[in-house]
C-alpha cells in the first residue's frame, strides 16, 4: 500500500514536471497596461520591457532587484535608450534580491503608484513562481499579464526552478 502511495507520488511529481516544462508561459499580446515590471537577471527580459515603454504599451517602468551601484545613465547607455526615457518613466527597485523580495518590491510599487494593471516581464522559466508571488501581493487589486520572454532553458534550470515553485507553493500552504 505504501509502495502505491509512494509511486502514485512520483508519476505526479514526474508528470507535473513534464507539464511545467512542455507548456513554459508564452509572450503576451501587445495590449497596453499602466505599468511594467521587468525583474532583473536577463539583458532579453530589460530588452522586452524597454520596447513595450517606448512603444507607449504603458506609462512607467519598474526594473526590480538592480543592484545599488548601477546608475541610471549606465542603464540607458547599455540598452541604447534616451536618459529622457528613464528621467521621466523608469524607476530602479533595488532592495529585491530574489523573486519573493521582487514580488513584495513591486507590490509596493504599485500601490503608491495606484496602478491598475501590470506586465510582469521575465523569462519563460521563470514566469509560473514570479506571476505565483506577484498574485500573492496584489492579490485581486491589480490585473496581471504575464509577458514571458521566450528563452531556451537546460534541463537543470527547468528542474531547479520546478523545485523552486513546488517547495514555494508548500511553503504558503503551511503558512511560510
Amino acid at each position: 500500500m505504501i509502495s502505491r502511495a509512494v509511486a502514485t507520488l512520483i508519476l505526479i511529481y514526474a508528470l507535473g514536471y513534464a507539464w511545467f516544462a512542455v507548456f513554459l508561459p508564452r509572450p503576451a499580446d501587445d495590449r497596453r497596461t499602466d505599468a511594467i515590471v521587468v525583474l532583473t537577471g536577463g539583458g532579453a527580459r530589460m530588452k522586452r520591457g524597454l520596447d513595450l515603454l517606448q512603444r507607449d504599451r504603458a506609462e512607467r517602468l519598474l526594473i526590480s532587484g538592480v543592484a545599488r551601484t548601477v546608475r541610471p545613465r549606465e542603464l540607458a547607455a547599455a540598452y541604447h535608450v534616451d536618459q529622457a526615457l528613464f528621467d521621466c518613466c523608469i524607476d530602479l527597485g533595488r532592495e529585491a534580491v530574489d523573486t519573493r523580495s521582487n514580488a513584495e518590491e513591486t507590490g509596493r510599487w504599485l500601490k503608491e503608484h495606484k496602478f491598475n494593471s501590470v506586465r510582469l516581464v521575465t523569462t519563460d522559466w521563470h514566469m509560473t513562481r514570479a506571476r505565483f508571488e506577484l498574485s500573492r501581493q496584489i492579490g485581486g487589486d491589480v490585473v496581471l499579464i504575464g509577458d514571458a520572454v521566450p528563452s531556451n532553458p537546460s534541463f537543470t534550470e527547468l528542474f531547479t526552478e520546478y523545485n523552486k515553485y513546488l517547495l514555494r507553493r508548500a511553503a504558503v500552504l503551511v503558512g511560510i
